[in-house]
């Protein structure tokens, strides 16, 4: 048994949520959310909140249990406040900027990447930094790590797109030959 998932999950005031059998909705105003979840794992909505229940033993079971309590408290959160990713680039004449529905990438290459930006996220960019947003959480990480393989950082100047709060650790580069 998860211990994360024993207990409730919490809805945030002005959340709602909606169990169908094996299918779940959150909403908040005109966010939504849903998820389907397996057999094993079975959802009571009481006033403290959603509880997640694993109707077996079975390792798949156990498995599912706390996944889907940490899916759901996501949901929760997503439809509530959302989640942000911001990224920042380094590097001479590297630029980006939103045409449309595509992110425009000018990262020393010959050509400019496009990335279209999936529905129901949005992308703000400003001077050396990208910021992606959504409501899920599991797509704005994706859309991030789209954008970030564009132009992986290096670790001798540190030239790329790196995540805001990610550390590179920087390499020594060649010393000159003292005679």
């Amino acid at each position: 048994m998860s211990k994360i998932a024993k207990k409730p999950i919490r809805l945030i005031e002005g959340v709602n949520a909606e169990i169908f059998e094996n299918h779940l909705v959150v909403s908040s105003g005109e966010k939504k959310l849903e998820l389907d979840f397996p057999k094993q794992i079975s959802l009571k909505k009481e006033e403290a909140g959603i509880y997640v229940i694993a109707n077996e033993e079975s390792r798949i079971a156990k498995e599912q249990h706390g996944l889907m309590a940490r899916l759901i408290a996501n949901m929760v959160t997503g439809v509530s406040t959302g989640f942000t990713k911001e990224l920042t680039f380094k590097g001479t004449g590297y630029r980006a900027s939103v045409e449309g529905r595509d992110v425009v990438l000018v990262m020393g290459y010959s050509h400019n990447t496009k990335l279209q930006i999936p529905d129901g996220l949005e992308v703000k960019i400003t001077k050396n930094s990208i910021v992606v947003s959504g409501i899920d959480k599991a797509e704005v990480g994706q859309f991030a790590a789209k954008i970030r393989e564009v132009r992986k950082p290096e670790v001798y100047k540190g030239k790329g797109i790196k995540y805001a709060d990610e550390n590179i650790r920087r390499k020594a580069g060649k010393t000159a030959a003292s005679k």
